[in-house]
C-alpha cells in the first residue's frame, strides 16, 4: 500500500460502544467519514468489525527480567504488541531510552512513565532508581520531566526483615512528591500488591494504582470517591502461586499473603468495578512476562465479572480517553484493528485480528 493509497474500512466501525458506523476512509494516514472526492487510483478495502487500536496501559518496552535490553529486543517487544493490535502502550517504567520508537511509523505509540522509583534494595535489581524518602521529590520531578505525563513509584515490596510486603514510603514524603508531579503536569501511578500502602497513596493524591490486589471493603470506596483508576494486570497476577512457591521456605508469611491476594483477585476487581472505580487493561509485559497478551487480559477482566463492552472499553474507547489520545474520531491518526466478528459479542476475537492498521498503513 503506497503512501498515497486510500484505505476503505467497511462493515461495522465501532467508534464508541454505541456509535457504530458502516464505513470509514483513511486518507493521508488519518480517519475520515467523508468519502474522498474524485476517483482514487489506489483504494484498498478492508472488511470486518473495526475497533480503535488497543491500549496496553501497563507494559515495559526495553526491559526484561534482568533489566534494560538492546534496541533489537525492544523492537521485537513493540512488534509483538503491534501484531496483536496493541497500538498505544503506556510504558509503566523502563530504564531504557526508547525515544527512537517515536520516529518509527510502523511501531506502536508509547506514553512513558520514566524509570521506576523504588526504595533502596526494595525492588527488582537493575529496574529502578533506588532511593530514600528524602530524595523522593527530586526524583519524581526528574522523571516527570523525562516521561510523557506519568511517573511510576514502587508503592510496596517485600521487606526482608518483616518477611512480608510492606509500604515503601512515608505519607509526608509521598504527598509532597505527588504534589510536585502534579505541579509539573504529570500524573502518578504506583505498583501496589498489598493492602498497607493504598490509603496513604490515595489520600496523597495519586492518580492510579497498578495491580491493586490489596483493595478491600475499606479502601474501594476511597478509590471510587477520588476517581483513582486501577490497572489490575490479571495475566500477571496469575503468576502469584508460582512466585509464592519459590519464596515459601525463606518468606512463608509473604508466600501465604501472595496466595491470598491471588485467590481473591477476581472478587477484588469486580468489587472495584461495581463501586465505580475506573478499570483499565494492562498486562505488565516486559519484565518476566511476554508481550502481546492484551487480548488475554480482556478475557481475564470478563472472568472477573466485568461486562464485555466495559472490558473492551478498558482497552479501547475508555482507555484512550483516560490517556488523552484519540480513537476513531474524524481527523485522528488511523490506528485501528479489524476483526472477523463482533468483539462485543465475544471478546476472545481480540486474539485473532484480521487486519492491523497503524498510521493509516496496513501493518498486519
Amino acid at each position: 500500500m503506497s503512501d498515497h493509497a486510500v484505505l476503505h474500512v467497511k462493515g461495522r466501525v465501532l467508534v464508541g460502544p454505541e456509535d457504530v458506523r458502516d464505513e470509514l476512509w483513511v486518507v493521508g494516514g488519518r480517519v475520515t467519514y467523508d468519502r474522498p472526492s474524485g476517483a482514487a487510483d489506489d483504494v484498498r478495502t478492508v472488511e470486518g468489525w473495526a475497533l480503535p487500536g488497543l491500549v496496553d496501559a501497563h507494559c515495559h518496552v526495553g526491559l526484561d527480567a534482568h533489566g534494560p535490553v538492546d534496541a533489537d529486543t525492544a523492537e521485537k517487544q513493540a512488534l509483538t504488541d503491534r501484531d496483536i493490535g496493541a497500538l498505544l502502550l503506556r510504558d509503566a517504567g523502563s530504564p531504557s531510552d526508547t525515544r527512537w520508537i517515536d520516529d518509527r511509523e510502523d511501531l506502536p505509540k508509547i506514553i512513558r512513565a520514566g524509570r521506576h522509583i523504588a526504595r533502596t534494595r526494595r525492588y527488582i535489581r537493575n529496574y529502578a532508581h533506588e532511593i530514600e524518602p528524602e530524595d523522593l521529590v527530586a526524583y519524581v520531578a526528574q522523571e516527570a520531566r523525562r516521561g510523557d505525563g506519568w511517573v511510576k513509584l514502587v508503592g510496596d515490596w517485600i521487606d526482608r526483615e518483616a518477611g512480608d510486603l510492606t509500604a515503601c514510603w512515608p505519607r509526608a514524603e509521598v504527598t509532597a512528591a505527588i504534589a510536585e508531579a502534579h505541579r509539573l503536569g504529570a500524573r502518578v501511578t504506583a505498583h501496589c500488591f498489598a493492602e498497607d500502602s493504598l490509603r496513604d497513596l490515595v489520600e496523597a493524591g495519586i492518580d492510579c494504582i497498578e495491580h491493586a490486589t490489596g483493595l478491600t471493603e475499606e479502601t474501594i470506596p476511597l478509590f471510587a470517591e477520588r476517581g483513582v483508576a486501577i490497572v489490575p494486570t490479571l495475566v500477571n497476577i496469575a503468576t502469584f502461586p508460582h512466585l509464592a512457591a519459590g519464596g515459601e521456605q525463606k518468606f512463608p508469611r509473604w508466600s501465604a499473603h501472595m496466595r491470598r491476594l491471588h485467590e481473591r483477585r477476581y472478587d477484588t476487581v469486580r468489587a472495584a468495578y461495581d463501586a465505580g472505580v475506573p478499570v483499565f487493561a494492562g498486562t505488565d509485559a516486559g519484565g518476566s512476562l511476554a508481550h502481546g497478551l492484551v487480548a488475554a487480559e480482556i478475557v481475564e477482566l470478563t472472568r472477573a465479572g466485568i461486562p464485555p463492552v466495559d472490558a473492551l472499553s478498558a482497552t479501547t474507547w475508555g482507555a484512550r480517553e483516560w490517556l488523552g489520545r484519540p480513537g476513531l474520531a474524524e481527523g485522528a491518526p488511523a490506528d485501528l484493528v479489524v476483526y472477523a466478528s463482533d468483539p462485543r459479542a465475544d471478546v476472545r476475537v481480540l486474539a485473532a485480528p484480521r487486519r492491523v492498521v497503524l498510521n493509516g498503513r496496513v501493518v498486519g
